[in-house]
């Protein structure tokens, strides 16, 4: 019997020491980024980026598998029910982790309880964009319009719930109006219909938008940014026109399945984090207009937290429904 127990209380003790040992060895075989859209989009594009430089330091291959559908439901379900082990990790975004839950109502996923952050990879504005022949020039041009003959406008989206028709719903709740929606597929059907002249505006995001506007294919109207952003100094805020809560910041960041260890999470965000100091990178993602991230995984707990709050508000005031 007393043999018995020693056994036990030796194997036992070489559980409790194995355990951190193998936190500590991680990683030891690929990783996975899982995306929750399709391939040659933000999301993805910056996941290989980031993949890259992260191999390069964690001395393991990446692998990213993209999982689209149900506005980044599917993919991101997909993550959280993965195995908390450090070699499944994703793409975290805005609409499926701080829209979806108030949106959809039936999620088969908690952002909060089912995922972990591990850091906030970057975020960056919206901007509000007509025709080049549009007969609107000023956000007073659209509002005055807008209240002129209610229902009228158009605005274009990639989609119900996404952060084109998120934008232009807390603008039209600040504003006091009312105008249609007209979701397509995809941001560039939405901008492509813009463009043609079929839609009056739409608010894309400035990794879209600024080859664009540069090409003079769209004239931007607004920002969604507190400031102006360095690369159109001549596009005014929002805040600055009165609006200072139409203020939209598009994010995305790591995240992992809830339960993975904690020095897991710590190695991958020490990684992600060393990968964001590439200065080419960090060069790209400024010329896209975007903010670069980093930080802690608290960091991004507490942005998605206050995102969630905020976005669920407007969902139900403006009784935003999934097709």
């Amino acid at each position: 019997m007393m043999r018995l127990l020693k056994t036990f209380i030796f194997g036992a003790t070489l559980l409790i020491v194995a355990t951190p040992q193998a936190q500590t060895n991680y990683p030891t075989k690929p990783i996975t980024i899982v995306v929750p859209y399709g391939a040659g989009g933000s999301a993805d594009s910056r996941s290989r980026q980031l993949a890259q430089k992260m191999s390069l330091i964690l001395k393991q291959p990446f692998v990213i598998d993209n999982k689209p559908g149900a506005g980044g439901n599917i993919g991101t379900e997909f993550i959280a029910r993965s195995a908390p082990d450090g070699y499944t990790i994703g793409m975290g975004n805005f609409a499926p982790m701080a829209v979806n839950k108030t949106l959809f109502g039936n999620l088969r996923y908690d952002p909060e309880m089912d995922l972990t952050p591990i850091m906030l990879i970057e975020k960056g504005p919206l901007i509000l964009v007509v025709n080049p022949n549009s007969p609107y020039k000023t956000i007073q041009d659209i509002v005055t319009a807008a209240k002129a003959k209610p229902g009228t406008l158009t605005f274009s989206s990639g989609g119900i719930g996404g952060s084109h028709q998120l934008s232009a719903e807390l603008f039209m709740q600040n504003a006091g109006i009312q105008m249609i929606h007209v979701p397509y597929k995809s941001g560039s059907a939405a901008l492509t219909d813009l463009m043609a002249g079929n839609v009056d505006m739409m608010f894309d995001q400035m990794y879209s938008a600024v080859p664009n506007i540069r090409a003079d294919k769209l004239r931007p109207i607004a920002i969604t940014s507190k400031k102006r952003s360095p690369l159109f100094p001549n596009v005014p805020s929002f805040a600055e026109l009165s609006y200072p809560k139409v203020e939209v910041l598009n994010w995305q960041g790591f995240i992992a399945p809830s339960g993975t260890p904690k020095a897991i999470i710590d190695t991958l965000n020490k990684a992600s984090n060393e990968a964001l100091k590439d200065p080419q990178l960090r060069e790209l993602m400024l010329s896209q207009g975007n903010e670069i991230g980093g930080g802690s995984p608290a960091d991004f707990a507490a942005l998605i937290k206050s995102e969630a709050a905020k976005w669920s508000a407007v969902v139900r005031a403006g009784n935003i429904k999934p097709e």
